[in-house]
């Protein structure tokens, strides 16, 4: 069934085997991808070359497990011991010493996970539910699989964004969030003159629609310096989102993703490349989320910080109550090695243009901000980390929407939420074509 380029290469019968149960489980992925709105995985034959390169790939992120786990949600979480994570293969890194703990943004206690603190996390991922944990010493990986490589555009493709075309025209002052390769933004961003050392916001999360495969919906923060028309920014962005593509359904998921070259070469999402290093044992990311939002009703969320450690120089994540994810290492980024220059608040979604029009995949709730709580997508109390290390609410803040007939965003400020904003939108709709 594969297609074989030289007739003298030669195969063991094992992987002709593979090759097989790799088409039937292709035919069977509507069954084995449940509770999704699409069946993001499709027939395709399978060369044996191709496939010989995809195992390889795998078998270099994928690591030898200590324990395994499977979700309720049919993700194989692997428990990897932290010194052999995919993070350590990166060239840079070859010498690196895992860093313990950071020094803290003033006036935030880290979480010690004793008491009330760990419930903040504790049951905001899927793979939770089942009572088991991954041991210490080992950190949680969702396994990658053959169905994830083949729905990307290419092994090369697979795991990375696809880089955002700038036009000539776009606003001097604005961040390099215009339209290209169908991205669309409604996000808040800071100005780009002043040294930013890190930012923490609290989203809400939904599940919103994604018509095509190749689409996602994402919310996240950005931290961002370098070149915004040129081949050298620099990014940091953590989030949650729904990208059929890179996971096989349309649940929300935490994700992180980072690029030194303006998303050419360098970066990937969550551990899907060398470079994120992780940290928590109980934390997964790429996992689903659960429980989410919903229409008028119970609205839950999550805060999420990343600040650069002003002694070692790491950037680190920290998830809900303060708990340390992990780390970005200095030695991946040439700009962020010193600091960020803007941070941006956001939704951002693939618009492919299917059939000639602007798809219907949704921002956020899929509502318009002008819905507001409880309907629309929002982002509370915005802060950025200064050069002191201490967190500064956010009070003059710009905000970007290209398309506003298909997504948009409106700011306001209270005592309560501080900053915020709500956003998001349908896309497709009769004033958005």
């Amino acid at each position: 069934m594969g297609v074989v380029g030289r007739k003298t290469r030669r195969f063991s019968f094992p992987l002709l085997l593979l090759n097989f149960f790799v088409v039937l489980l292709l035919q069977r992925a509507a069954v084995l991808v449940s509770g999704t709105r699409l069946n993001y995985t499709k027939y395709r034959q399978v060369s044996i070359l191709r496939l010989e390169r995809i195992q390889k790939h795998l078998e270099n992120i994928n690591k030898p497990p200590v324990l395994t786990i499977q979700s309720p949600d049919g993700d194989i979480i692997d428990c990897v011991h932290k010194r052999k994570q995919p993070a350590l293969d990166h060239p840079l890194l070859k010498n690196h010493k895992i860093q313990k703990a950071p020094i803290m943004p003033k006036g935030i206690t880290r979480n010690n996970e004793k008491g009330r603190g760990r419930d903040a996390w504790e049951y905001w991922q899927t793979w939770h539910r089942n009572g088991t944990r991954c041991p210490k010493g080992t950190v949680p990986i969702r396994r990658s699989t053959v169905h994830d490589v083949l729905r990307a555009k290419s092994l090369y493709h697979f795991g990375k964004k696809q880089p955002r075309m700038i036009p000539l025209s776009r606003r001097i002052d604005a961040p390099d969030v215009v339209t290209g390769n169908g991205h669309e933004h409604a996000i808040a961003y800071t100005g780009s003159s002043s040294e930013v050392y890190g930012a923490r916001a609290t989203m809400n999360v939904w599940d919103p629609s994604v018509q095509e495969v190749n689409e996602f919906s994402l919310s996240q923060i950005w931290v961002l310096s370098g070149s915004f028309d040129g081949s050298d920014l620099n990014s940091i962005e953590a989030g949650w989102q729904v990208s059929p593509e890179l996971y096989g359904d349309s649940r929300p998921r935490l994700f992180t993703y980072w690029t030194s070259d303006s998303y050419q070469a360098t970066g990937c999402y969550n551990l899907l490349c060398a470079g994120f290093v992780q940290t928590h044992n109980r934390i997964a990311i790429g996992a689903a989320i659960s429980p989410v939002s919903s229409y008028a009703a119970t609205q839950y969320d999550i805060t999420i910080l990343i600040w650069k450690d002003p002694k070692v120089g790491n950037w680190w994540m920290s998830f809900g109550d303060n708990t340390l994810v992990g780390y970005w290492p200095a030695e991946l980024f040439t700009h962020l090695a010193q600091h960020g220059t803007m941070v941006e608040w956001g939704g951002e979604v693939v618009n492919t243009r299917a059939n000639g029009q602007h798809t219907s995949t949704h921002m956020g709730s899929g509502h318009f901000a002008g819905d507001g709580f409880g309907k629309a997508s929002y982002f509370r109390n915005l802060e950025i980390v200064d050069s002191d290390n201490s967190l500064s609410p956010v009070h003059n803040i710009l905000t970007l929407a290209e398309n506003t007939n298909c997504y948009d965003i409106r700011s306001s400020y209270n005592n309560q939420w501080g900053t915020y904003f709500y956003y998001g939108g349908p896309g497709n709709n009769p004033e958005c074509l």
